[in-house]
């Protein structure tokens, strides 16, 4: 299949055309349906010639070009009504009738909090001729009417105002925000890559926008809630997020700080706070994609704390000299694992307290260990452990898990040698 991606340049352009290649090259192998021969990528710079000549060979459209911020408000007409009539003319004109998707936006809906502006009438308009054009030529119309949309590289200080939070957030600047209490859906990106495979694959969710005040089902609408019908007009992406703007910057505070913090938060998959973390990562100045970590060193060689879980322990790396022998202490709940990741080593273990059957100490509990067959060495609670480096001249490396974040007020490790 060849794929006709206009405004290839944009945000969704950028992140789509890359990501139909990563199929096309078998990098992604999540979708075996779809068959990528050619993607052309049509945008600003582009020859009228050439689109022509890509409307006669595509087998799929994806309409992404528009106009959103323009000096003029005249070109909202040209950018978004002019260009869609020019490229549905271009697929009349050359006798292809095959599917084509139009990326709209819920202001062509002309409704609630966004009224009639000229955007919206731009985009209304739009969407008309897409459906007057399937109704001429029987071909298939994919409308979607997005809701604000959020991403890696969306722009920001044009359309995203998450874009913008991020990039302040990110760069220390300081974001304004005129009411925390308003509430945003967000599309994400990824959520939309994969609306935009089913689509490619011939099964979009198909939906309709009820007017406000009607009511389906004893559920009101507002004009700009979807209302899931299998016959519907329009389309949409069913991964979607309600949030404040106050928590959306309250948490990229919170993924601001966590590099002198260490505390990695709670990100459940699937989660808004996960995808809004990779979004703010992907504005991060070069300075700030590296930042240091502590070092506690002492002639026994050193300690570093890697990262902190909100509910999942805590991550860190302890060197040890040659020779060295570190640990000595035993725990009461709190449990680790021992990962030695280079160099050789041994891990003793002990039971506190006396065997009643012998009324001697128990036996250790040794574990040889190597960076030459990495395994994972329980602590057990209630055992005293330590680690010893056995080599002679070089360190030895081990990755340690812990099960709580360690708390110097109750720390929960009492020395005892093994």
């Amino acid at each position: 299949m060849n794929i006709l991606v206009t405004g290839a340049a944009g945000f969704v352009g950028r992140n789509l055309t890359e990501n139909l290649k990563n199929i096309r090259d078998g990098k992604n192998r999540t979708r075996p349906a779809i068959v990528i021969d050619e993607i052309f990528e049509y945008d600003l710079g582009c020859r009228e010639t050439q689109l022509e000549d890509w409307c006669g060979r595509a087998d799929f459209v994806f309409h992404l070009a528009g106009v959103n911020r323009p000096k003029d408000p005249a070109d909202f007409m040209k950018g978004n009504c002019e260009l869609t009539a020019g490229l549905l003319a271009g697929l009349k004109k050359q006798g292809n009738t095959c599917p084509v998707m139009f990326a709209s936006s819920l202001q062509a809906s002309l409704a609630g909090r966004f009224g009639v502006s000229d955007y919206g009438l731009s985009k209304r308009e739009a969407e008309q001729l897409f459906f007057d054009y399937a109704a001429e030529t029987g071909a298939k119309a994919y409308v979607y009417r997005f809701p604000n949309l959020a991403g890696k590289w969306a722009r920001p200080g044009y359309n995203s105002a998450v874009a913008t939070f991020c990039h302040q957030v990110a760069n220390d600047l300081p974001v304004s925000l005129n009411d925390p209490a308003v509430v945003l859906e967000l599309l994400f990106i990824d959520d939309l890559m994969e609306a935009m495979y089913d689509v490619l694959e011939g099964h979009p969710v198909r939906c309709d926008y009820p007017g406000p005040g009607e009511v389906i089902d004893g559920i009101g609408y507002d004009g700009l809630t979807p209302c899931r019908r299998a016959d519907g007009r329009f389309c949409l992406a069913p991964v979607t997020h309600r949030v404040t703007l106050g928590r959306i910057v309250e948490w990229l505070h919170i993924f601001h700080e966590q590099p002198a913090s260490l505390i990695m938060p709670a990100i459940p998959e699937g989660s808004f706070e996960k995808k809004l973390y990779a979004m703010y990562l992907s504005y991060l100045p070069a300075g700030k994609a590296v930042f240091d970590l502590k070092m506690n060193c002492d002639d026994r060689g050193s300690f570093t704390e890697l990262l902190k879980t909100a509910d999942h322990g805590q991550f860190s790396v302890n060197i040890t000299g040659p020779g060295i022998t570190k640990g000595q202490h035993w725990h009461n709940s709190k449990w680790e694992l021992f990962i030695v990741v280079s160099g050789h080593g041994l891990i003793r273990e002990r039971r506190i307290g006396t065997d009643p059957k012998t009324g001697l100490p128990y036996e250790p509990l040794n574990f040889e260990v190597s960076g030459q067959k990495i395994q994972a060495v329980h602590m057990l609670p209630g055992y005293t452990h330590s680690i010893t480096n056995l080599s002679e001249t070089e360190d030895l490396v081990t990755l340690m898990w812990a099960s709580e974040i360690f708390d110097p007020d109750h720390p929960d490790t009492f020395y005892e040698n093994v």
